[in-house]
């Protein structure tokens, strides 16, 4: 599914509610999370796309969700999809991303959200002449892990 126009304004809207409701990192609250985030740990894939995990459950104190910013470099165009075990939404920042579902290819552009359900088979490609920047939420949480072990993380932030 994509989203564009008002779809993307809307999830764009829910997800800064969430931030506002749910703030994250920094120095740990009594009430057993953080307001502020600039991350809490970076994985660099073999690809060259890095993920920098903005809210999880180390700073949230929930799996509720997860957000993360990845960089995809130009001409990432992987050979194969890959599956969630969560819902993933994608909203671009900075480039132009195929997000490609269940073998159907969409457009997204600065502005755009894309959406997969568990289980659909996902690949994203940069069509841009530069990398993609953008956000991507899970629900619920927990897909990091999936993605790779705890030991090829780095942390990072206090």
């Amino acid at each position: 599914m994509v989203l564009s126009g008002r779809g993307a304004w809307s999830v764009l809207v829910v997800f800064l509610l969430m931030l506002t409701t749910a703030s994250v990192a920094g120095a740990q609250q009594p009430d057993g999370y953080a307001r502020a985030s600039a991350g809490t740990r970076v994985l660099t894939l073999g690809s060259g796309t890095s993920i920098k995990m903005l809210f999880e459950a180390t700073n949230l104190g929930s799996d509720q969700i997860e957000v993360a910013e990845i960089m995809f470099p130009v001409g990432a165009n992987p050979a194969a999809g890959h599956r969630h075990g969560a819902m993933e939404i994608f909203y671009v920042v900075e480039g132009v991303l195929g997000h490609v579902v269940n073998g159907e290819e969409h457009r997204l552009e600065p502005g755009m959200a894309g959406v997969v359900k568990p289980g659909d088979e996902v690949m994203h490609r940069v069509l841009s002449d530069g990398p993609v920047k953008a956000l991507v939420l899970w629900v619920p949480g927990g897909e990091s892990d999936r993605i790779a072990p705890a030991d090829r993380w780095t942390r990072i932030g206090g």
